[in-house]
């Protein structure tokens, strides 16, 4: 009679002989797999980084309103601030916006500085189809 003790641990599974049928090799790795896809996936990351950082990611046309006034029926005076290059020229949507939200009025502004000048200041008078509340600058691109 042999000696199982309750605390010895078996080294290996033991099943019964042709029971569950034949163990399966152990599959080859292929570590150049996971490379390839690993390397697509940081391109594939870099290029949709690249594509919004071109969009929406400029610090080149940085725009900021300083005030807006003079709202009235038919439009509203946006005062604002914009860096460009160095004597270059930026387009920037200038939009009002009514108390409950909606866009009352919209423009395509271009802006020029001067050469040596990186800083604009501008105000634009903004036409608009009912009373504005809030002036706004959202955004400005590389002048076309």
């Amino acid at each position: 009679m042999t000696d199982t003790s309750a605390t010895t641990a078996p080294t290996a599974a033991m099943f019964p002989p042709g029971r569950y049928g034949r163990r399966r090799a152990p599959r080859a790795r292929r570590p150049w797999l996971v490379a390839l896809l690993t390397a697509v996936a940081v391109l594939v990351g870099t290029a949709i980084a690249g594509r919004l950082y071109t969009l929406y990611g400029d610090p080149l046309h940085q725009p900021e309103v300083i005030t807006y006034t003079e709202a009235t029926e038919d439009g509203i005076t946006i005062d604002f601030a914009v860096t460009v290059p160095p004597g270059g020229a930026t387009t920037c949507l200038v939009r009002a916006r009514s108390r409950d939200g909606a866009e009352v009025g919209r423009s395509e502004v271009t802006v020029r500085a001067e050469p040596g000048e990186r800083h604009v200041r501008t105000t634009y008078r903004l036409a608009t189809e009912r009373v504005a509340f809030l002036g706004e600058v959202p955004r400005c691109r590389p002048a076309d």
